[in-house]
C-alpha cells in the first residue's frame, strides 16, 4: 500500500497495475473501490456469495457481526425494540429520522387509509389451489398490485415512490391475512381501521363472523416486537434482490415480489419454518439429547436449525431481545404444546453445552420467532409470510434510496466461465 487511501494491485504476468482508492463509510471497515480494475488490468474479482463485496452505499442499516451490533438509521436495535413501535420504525427507515407527533399521526393516517385490497384482487386468490403455500400466493398477489395501480408507477416521480411505499406497508398485512384465510377456507376479513397496525392484522387473521376475537395484549406486543426486529437487515439476499430488480427500472411492486420469493428460501426467511419442522422431527424432549449429539458429530450431516448466524459471529442482538419476549409469551398464554417443550429443552441444552458455547452457536432470531409464532397460533406455513410483512418496510426503503442515489447503474455481476471452449457445430450424422 503506497498511500493510506490507495491500494495498488500489480499483475506481474502482464506488468499492468491498478491504483484502487479506499472508500470509508460512517461506520465499519473501508472498502476497496475496484471500479477501474478490469480497465486497468483486464481482470475481474471472484467472490462467491458476495461475502467480501459491497454492492452499494446505503444510509439505512448498519451491522457489525463481530460485536453483535444492529443499527437502524443509527439507532441501536435494543433501544427501538424497547421504546418504539413497528410503524414508527417503518417511518424511520423510509425517512431517515424518527417522526415527531404530527409527522407520525400523518403517516399512521396514510397507512390506515390504504389498507384495503381492491375488490377485484380478492378474486385473484380463487385461481390458487386451496393448499397452495401462502408465500406463493403472497408473491403473486403483491406482483399483481402493479396491475391495479399502473397509473401511479413513474419510478422517477418522488410522489409516486412515496405512494407505493405507503400502499405496500399498508396492504401487506391485508394480503397476508387473505392468503391464510383462503388456505383454511375462511371468508376474507376487511381491515378494521379503528385498530392499530399489528392488532388490525391479528383481527384480519383470526376473527370469524360468528364471534368476536378475544386476544391477549401480549400477542400484539410480541408480534410488533418481531416486526421491528425483522424490518431490515442491510444487504441480505432478499434486499439485494429487490435492489437488483429495481436497478432495471422495474416498478416497486415487482421488485418487492422478487424480494418475497428470495425470502422464501429455507436458508433465508424460511429458516423459522425449518426450525418448527425440525422440532417436529425431534418429537419429544427425551430426543433432544440425541439430536444434540448428532449435531456435534462431524460425520453426521444433521445440523440444528436456528443456531448461529452467517453475519453475527458473536451473538445475534435480535435473539437476545426476542428470547425474553419468547418466554414471556409462553408464560402469559399458558400454551400447552409438546413442540414448545422440545424447543425449550433444546435451548437449554445449547446454551449450556461447551460445543455450542465455544463456537458461539447460540439460538438465533429464527429459533425464537418460530416458537412465538407457534404459541400465537400462526401456522408454520405462514411464518415466512410474517417475516415478509415486517421486511417490506426495509425493502421499499432500499428501493427508494436506490432511486434517489445519483449514478445508480443496472446490476450486472460477472462470472468465471467454466464451460466448453470454442468448438464447431457437427451435423447429426457425425456426432
Amino acid at each position: 500500500m503506497s498511500d493510506p487511501k490507495i491500494v495498488k494491485l500489480v499483475d506481474e504476468s502482464s506488468n499492468r497495475s491498478s491504483e484502487l482508492p479506499l472508500i470509508s463509510g460512517t461506520l465499519g471497515p473501508a472498502c476497496i473501490d475496484i471500479g477501474t480494475l478490469y480497465k486497468d488490468t483486464g481482470h475481474f474479482t471472484y467472490d462467491p456469495g458476495y461475502g467480501s463485496t459491497a454492492s452499494t452505499k446505503s444510509a439505512i442499516t448498519y451491522i457489525d457481526g463481530d460485536e453483535g451490533v444492529l443499527l437502524y438509521r443509527g439507532y441501536p436495535i435494543e433501544q427501538l425494540a424497547e421504546k418504539s413501535s413497528f410503524l414508527e420504525v417503518s417511518y424511520l427507515l423510509l425517512n431517515g429520522e424518527l417522526p415527531n407527533k404530527t409527522q407520525f399521526e400523518g403517516f399512521e393516517h396514510e397507512i390506515t387509509h390504504h389498507t384495503m385490497m381492491h375488490e377485484a384482487q380478492k378474486n385473484f386468490f380463487q385461481g390458487f389451489h386451496h393448499d397452495a403455500h401462502p408465500m406463493a400466493m403472497l408473491a403473486a398477489a403483491v406482483a399483481s398490485l402493479s396491475a391495479f395501480y399502473h397509473d401511479d408507477l413513474d419510478v422517477e416521480d418522488p410522489a409516486d415512490r412515496k405512494l407505493a411505499a405507503i400502499r405496500l406497508i399498508a396492504k401487506m398485512p391485508t394480503i397476508a391475512a387473505a392468503c391464510f384465510r383462503y388456505s383454511v377456507g375462511w371468508p376474507m376479513r376487511y381491515p378494521r381501521n379503528n385498530l392499530e397496525y399489528v392488532t388490525r392484522f391479528l383481527h384480519m387473521m383470526f376473527e370469524v363472523p360468528s364471534e368476536p376475537l378475544e386476544m391477549n395484549p401480549v400477542a400484539a406486543k410480541a408480534l410488533d416486537l418481531l416486526f421491528i426486529l425483522h424490518a431490515d437487515h442491510e444487504q441480505n439476499a432478499s434486499t439485494s434482490t429487490v435492489r437488483l430488480v429495481g436497478s432495471t427500472g422495474a416498478n416497486p411492486y415487482a421488485s418487492v415480489a422478487a424480494g418475497i420469493t428470495a425470502l422464501w428460501g429455507p436458508a433465508h426467511g424460511g429458516a423459522n419454518e425449518a426450525v418448527l419442522k425440525q422440532l417436529k422431527e425431534i418429537g419429544t424432549p427425551d430426543n433432544v439429547e440425541t439430536a444434540v449429539k448428532r449435531a456435534k458429530d462431524k460425520n453426521d450431516s444433521f445440523r440444528l436449525m436456528g443456531f448461529g448466524h452467517r453475519v453475527y459471529k458473536n451473538f445475534d442482538p435480535r435473539a437476545k431481545i426476542i428470547r425474553e419476549m419468547c418466554h414471556k409469551v409462553l408464560a402469559e398464554l399458558g400454551v400447552n404444546d409438546p413442540l414448545l417443550d422440545v424447543a425449550m429443552k433444546l435451548e437449554e441444552a445449547a446454551l449450556k453445552d461447551d460445543y455450542f458455547v465455544e463456537r458461539k452457536l447460540y439460538p438465533n432470531v429464527d429459533f425464537y420467532s418460530g416458537i412465538i409464532y407457534k404459541a400465537l397460533g400462526i401456522p408454520t406455513e405462514m411464518f415466512t409470510v410474517m417475516f415478509a410483512i415486517a421486511r417490506t418496510s426495509g425493502w421499499i426503503s432500499h428501493w427508494i434510496e436506490q432511486h434517489e442515489t445519483p449514478g445508480s447503474r443496472i446490476g450486472r455481476p460477472r462470472q468465471i466461465y467454466t464451460g466448453a471452449g470454442v468448438r464447431d457445430y457437427l451435423p447429426t450424422a457425425k456426432r
